[in-house]
């Protein structure tokens, strides 16, 4: 799907916040798995979530990405994913799971944009809060893990400049359109 754009990368650097700003032009958006869930399991006391269960927790955000996406197919336009499918099999290797069978499955029936956004781990803007407790190393490792794991789908993958929303949402809209 071409106007089914991933923005990717590890907790904290800004990807949510860029979503934000292109969802106020107009553009469609999707919510980010992890952190729904991280908050749906704490309120109920679930073992799905990244200091938990890891393979509930990629479980969870499996069923949610699939979901997101077959709820993307209504919007007209681009349409702004906060992570996406072939990630999940980064974070299970980053885990030492396995990477189930259906996940390729999943991967490979859910396709995106061929180019994907990834945000570079950026130490001057990342804060932990209530659903992101990982470490910076730890946020270094997801963003290499997320990004290696749409190269090995067979997207282009393109780091997003360290700059201002503005900035970032200018790129985007740039490579996405041809005017960069």
């Amino acid at each position: 799907m071409d106007n089914f754009v991933v923005i990717t990368g590890g907790p904290g650097a800004g990807k949510t916040t860029l979503i934000d700003a292109l969802a106020m032009l107009g553009h469609g958006r999707t919510i980010e798995a992890g952190r729904f869930i991280i908050e749906a399991q704490a309120g109920i006391g679930g073992m799905g979530v990244h200091w938990g269960d890891r393979q509930l927790f990629a479980e969870l955000m499996l069923m949610h990405e699939i979901r997101s996406y077959e709820e993307a197919h209504a919007a007209p336009g681009l349409v702004f994913f906060d992570r996406g499918v072939p990630e999940l099999m980064g974070y299970l290797r980053m885990s030492g799971r396995p990477v189930l069978p259906h996940f390729r499955k999943a991967a490979a029936t859910c396709r995106y944009n061929r180019t994907v956004f990834a945000a570079p781990p950026w130490r001057e803007i990342y804060v932990n809060d209530t659903e992101r407790k990982q470490a910076f190393s730890e946020a270094v490792a997801t963003y290499e893990a997320c990004r290696g794991s749409y190269a090995d789908a067979g997207y282009e993958v393109i780091d997003l400049p360290k700059a201002s929303v503005g900035e970032r949402v200018r790129f985007v809209l740039g490579k996405l359109t041809g005017a960069v």
